[in-house]
C-alpha cells in the first residue's frame, strides 16, 4: 500500500487539522470553566454513554437509528484532562498535517469523523451497560495514524526538539512515534480516567478503520498528488 508520488506544485491551504484542534480546545476550555455538577451533566449528555446508546437485551439493528448515536460524534471533541487533550492533539498534528496534505482537507476531515464514530461505536458495543461516558478523540487519532502508516509505512517524520538553549530538527521513523503513542495510551489505561471510560477496543477499531480507509482511497490520493 506504499504510495510515493510527487507533490503538487501549487500550494494549498489545509484547514481540517486546524479546525479539529480549535474545536477540541474550545470545548476543553468551556468545560474547564463550567462548575463541576454542570460539567458532569454535560459529559453524560454529550459523551457516548454505552448504557444509553445500546440495550444488550434488544435487537441491535433498530437501535442503530436512534438519535442518541449523535453522541458518537460529539464525544470526539470532549476532553476533561489537559494531558489527555495535549497527547491527542500532539499526535493529531504530527500525523494529521502530513496526512492532510496527502488526503486533502475534506477527505481528511471525513477520515477523522468516520474513524472516530466507528471507534466509539466499537467501544460502546464492547462496554454495553456501562454508564461512564466515552470521551476524547483517541479513536479518531488512531484512525489517522492507521491511514498514515498504511500509505507511508517507511516514512520518517520531522520533529523539532528542545535541547537546552537550542532547538534541534530531527527525523524519526513513524513507527517510533506510534510506539510512544501506544505507551501513552497504556499510561492512561493504568492511571484511569477521572470522568470517562477507557476503551482499548475503540483505539484498535479506529486504527483498523484507518488502514481500510487508506486501502480504498489510495488511488484517489495518488491521482490528487499527481494533479
Amino acid at each position: 500500500m506504499f504510495v510515493h508520488v510527487e507533490t503538487r506544485k501549487r500550494p494549498r491551504w489545509h484547514w481540517a487539522t486546524l479546525l479539529i484542534v480549535t474545536l477540541c480546545v474550545v470545548c476543553f476550555v468551556g468545560l474547564a470553566l463550567t462548575p463541576t455538577p454542570q460539567r458532569l451533566s454535560l459529559l453524560l449528555e454529550w459523551g457516548t454513554v454505552p448504557a444509553n446508546v445500546f440495550n444488550a437485551h434488544e435487537a441491535l439493528l433498530p437501535q442503530l437509528t436512534d438519535p442518541a448515536l449523535l453522541r458518537l460524534f460529539t464525544a470526539l471533541f470532549i476532553h476533561v484532562a489537559w494531558l489527555h487533550l495535549l497527547s491527542n492533539l500532539l499526535f493529531l498534528v504530527i500525523f494529521g498535517l502530513p496526512g492532510e496534505r496527502a488526503l486533502g482537507s475534506l477527505r481528511f476531515l471525513l477520515l477523522f469523523i468516520l474513524g472516530g464514530i466507528v471507534a466509539n461505536l466499537i467501544g460502546a458495543l464492547s462496554l454495553a451497560g456501562v454508564r461512564l461516558p466515552i470521551i476524547g478523540c483517541s479513536g479518531a487519532v488512531s484512525a489517522v495514524v492507521g491511514t498514515y502508516v498504511a500509505l507511508f509505512p517507511r516514512a520518517k517524520l520531522g520533529l523539532v526538539l528542545p535541547l537546552g538553549l537550542y532547538m534541534e530538527f530531527v527525523r524519526v521513523p513513524a513507527f517510533l512515534l506510534i510506539g510512544i503513542w501506544v505507551l501513552l495510551q497504556l499510561l492512561f489505561s493504568y492511571v484511569g480516567p477521572s470522568y470517562g471510560a477507557y476503551v482499548w477496543w475503540a483505539h484498535i477499531g479506529g486504527f483498523l478503520f484507518g488502514v481500510v480507509f487508506a486501502l480504498f482511497s489510495r488511488e484517489q490520493i495518488a491521482r490528487r498528488l499527481r494533479g
